[in-house]
């Protein structure tokens, strides 16, 4: 027991203390009785003793005048805090002293008094104010002296506070703490500052107009006190609404006013790209005030007002103005700052995803539509689609709408112009597959080609692009064109997988052909070593299903008669080992190598098969006018001339014609070279071309649109099949989604009104817009 603390009087802590109390007796023997027992007799007596320490009988009671004379002190106290002088007394005396005072319920007087004394020294602070005029003049220094004397009054309370809150902790942590209506000491503090000083009218006008004057000052550019911005702004906000109230209404009523001004003002004078950059840069600054001296709160509303003013009221002024001019000189960071800026405010994405939709189709369509851009239409349409999806990538963050409002943006320009945009990409892809492309490797052109197949994708008229890719592919295949068959075949596969396996079985069905003549050829040299007379011609055939391959219009020439017999040998081989079929000779595809003796020595020409007919014509005289060869190798007259071109008029001039010219006409007599002279032995003797415009384009389109007419009259058919009866505005809906290229609403109704003649169909005798169905 003798070791248990014991709990002590309330006023123990008072003893030996000169505050006016005195020791009690009772207590003074207790404690010499305490200590007489504990230094007393031996070990076996403090064993058997107990000591006990009892509370007072009865409180004791405060001496008279104490809580005045106390309050007195803390009153003086108090005062020499506020007049920044020393105090008298120790402050743990005065924090025992209000302790005191609490204990013996004097809290609500002790608080009443304290506020008291507080209220009237804040009181008189106010007139050190009344000296300052209350219309200041802007710019001048009155306006910075006040807004220094205000601060100085705000932080010598502060401090004040924070000391007088110390001696009165006791008080502020029980009585205060206990009464939910009464303030605490601090913001007793800060409820007096705000109703004695701040909510003064003068006072609270200047110091705002003040504060807004340094901030203006700092946005034109100027240095300004950030550290007295920033106390008398924690000022405001620690005095809860003033902040909200009074200042940051005006703020951002100004704030709006600046900037509305200076956005009409740089939009005249600056160039987007310039006037974007001024935009972010006051984004950054007003960002860095809200960190430095503005509250928190005000960042919202703030930053939201300088996107409105500067970005959201030019928005489209700042699109037709400069964006074209950044996407054609390819401006990244300015664009990578454009759509930053854009995104931050309502609606701004939407507006630059229409603006971009719109460059696309503008730049797009003067690509496509303009016909002297032809020669160089799929290259630029590659070159402007890496420009768009890098501008994507880097500058507009990989955005789905950005990406997929291209995609829609290119589908749209591309079928501005029907039918022509699917022949050049078919042509282009056959000049990078076709032999003597030096310009890539194969992983280059395996990139090309993945490169075409997105443009492709745009592409209505798909079906013209296959009629022209497999012509192309033909004469690839035909005349051993052909860069790479990996290459072939993986264009072939992409396509397979962009337009399924009908798209490319015909495709699919040449390269077979070709395979398949390899063995046929193996077999027929095998052949061809048991016959008694073998010939002097080593002929190889290509045999092409007709189905598959390009229609090729057959002419009749006049080939020799070894020619012939070589050509039945074959014919009796071939139908031997395939009976039912039909071999019909294509002579505009043929080609030969012959050998010719000049006075030089001997040479070897590569020609085409009416080359061959026209050279093999001078075995059997020197000169031959044009229309003896006409008669003896039966060409058409347009094919003979370009032939007779290409040898006495190209580069190797086998033959001599006379009179010289370029073009050949009628009369003219062509006599052979003996003194033909070349480095090479064996010499490529290229055909004129007859620009493949006029006819085969013509031919070509016309068998797609014939088969296109082939695929709507089925898909009529194959529908009204399903549905017995069917109006036409459902028929029509239907063939739409069915088809897939573009076909006009006129184009259907006559392949409509044909089927109806050629009775598959039937109008209904009351509505002529409904069809039925004839089995």
């Amino acid at each position: 027991m003798a070791d248990e603390p014991q709990k002590k009087p309330h006023l123990s802590a008072l003893v030996g203390h000169t505050n006016g109390l005195t020791k009690p007796a009772s207590l003074a023997a207790t404690a010499t009785r305490a200590a007489g027992g504990g230094g007393g007799g031996g070990g076996a007596t403090a064993s058997s003793k107990k000591l006990v320490i009892k509370n007072f009988r009865e409180r004791p009671k405060l001496p008279d005048n104490y809580t005045q004379d106390t309050w007195q002190k803390l009153h003086e106290a108090v005062g020499a805090i506020q007049s920044s002088i020393s105090i008298k007394y120790n402050l743990e005396e005065l924090y025992q002293a209000v302790e005191n005072l609490c204990s013996y319920k004097v809290s609500a007087t002790l608080y009443k008094q304290l506020r008291q004394a507080c209220e009237e020294h804040v009181k008189a602070q106010i007139l050190q104010f009344r000296e300052y005029p209350f219309v200041m003049r802007r710019n001048s220094l009155d306006s910075l002296l006040f807004l220094k004397k205000i601060n100085k009054c705000w932080q010598d309370h502060c401090r004040q506070m924070i000391m007088i809150r110390s001696i009165f902790l006791f008080l502020d942590r029980t009585y205060v703490l206990q009464n939910s209506m009464l303030p605490s000491i601090w913001d007793m503090g800060l409820e007096l500052f705000r109703n004695h000083i701040i909510s003064d009218k003068q006072v609270q006008t200047k110091t705002i107009d003040g504060i807004l004057l340094l901030i203006e000052r700092e946005r034109n550019g100027e240095a300004v006190d950030r550290s007295l911005l920033r106390s008398l702004l924690s000022m405001l906000s620690d005095l809860q609404q003033v902040y909200k109230e009074s200042f940051e209404q005006r703020f951002l009523e100004e704030t709006n006013c600046l900037y509305a001004a200076e956005g009409q003002r740089l939009m005249q004078e600056r160039e987007v790209p310039e006037y974007l950059h001024h935009v972010n840069k006051r984004l950054e600054e007003e960002g860095d005030r809200v960190i430095t001296y503005l509250d928190h709160s005000t960042q919202k509303p703030l930053i939201a007002c300088v996107e409105k003013q500067l970005l959201g009221e030019h928005l489209s002024a700042i699109l037709q103005k400069g964006l074209d001019n950044l996407l054609d000189e390819n401006r990244i960071s300015d664009l990578t700052q454009t759509y930053q800026l854009f995104s931050r405010v309502k609606g701004g994405q939407q507006i630059l995803l229409q603006h971009w939709s719109e460059y696309i189709k503008n730049f797009g369509t003067t690509i496509v539509v303009n016909p002297e851009k032809d020669k160089d239409m799929v290259q630029e349409l590659l070159d402007f689609k890496d420009k768009v999806d890098h501008i994507i990538e880097v500058c507009f963050q990989k955005n789905e709408k950005f990406i997929n409002l291209m995609k829609e943006s290119f589908e749209t320009f591309i079928n501005k112009r029907p039918n022509k945009p699917a022949e050049l990409i078919a042509k282009y892809v056959d000049s990078k597959l076709r032999a003597g492309n030096k310009e890539a490797t194969d992983e280059e052109l395996e990139r090309i080609l993945d490169k075409i197949m997105i443009i492709f994708r745009f592409i209505h008229g798909k079906d013209v692009f296959e009629a022209f890719y497999k012509k192309d592919l033909a004469k690839r295949l035909l005349v051993g064109k052909s860069a790479s068959v990996d290459a072939e075949k993986s264009m072939l596969s992409k396509l397979k997988h962009e337009c399924g396996a009908a798209f490319t079985s015909k495709l699919e069905g040449m390269f077979k052909d070709m395979e398949l003549c390899k063995d046929v050829m193996v077999q027929f040299k095998q052949y061809m070593q048991n016959q008694s007379d073998p010939g002097n011609i080593d002929l190889t055939v290509n045999i092409l299903t007709m189905g598959y391959w390009p229609t090729y219009t057959p002419m009749e020439v006049h080939l020799n008669s070894e020619m012939i017999t070589t050509q039945e040998v074959f014919k009796t081989f071939y139908l031997g080992k395939h009976s039912g079929r039909k071999l019909q000779w294509q002579t505009t595809l043929g080609h030969a190598v012959l050998k010719a003796e000049f006075k030089e020595g001997k040479k070897e020409f590569q020609v085409s098969l009416f080359q061959t007919l026209v050279l093999l014509m001078f075995n059997e005289g020197d000169e031959f006018s044009f229309e003896e060869i006409k008669m003896a190798t039966g060409v058409e007259d347009s094919e003979l001339r370009r032939t007779l071109q290409s040898l006495a008029c190209g580069k190797a001039r086998v033959l001599i014609k006379n009179p010289k010219g370029k073009d050949v006409e009628d009369g003219d007599k062509f006599i052979f070279n003996g003194d033909f002279k070349h480095k090479l032995f064996r010499i490529k003797i290229n055909q004129i071309q007859m620009k493949e415009t006029v006819e085969e384009q013509v031919s070509t389109t016309e068998r797609v649109f014939q088969d296109r007419q082939y695929q709507i009259d089925a898909a009529i058919v194959r529908i009204m099949k399903m549905r017995k009866t069917l109006g036409h505005n459902l028929l029509v809906s239907e063939l739409y989604n069915q088809l897939k290229f573009p076909v006009k609403p006129g184009d259907l109704k006559k392949r409509i009104e044909s089927l109806i003649d050629r009775d598959y169909m039937e109008r209904d005798k009351d509505n002529p817009n409904q069809y039925h169905y004839v089995a």
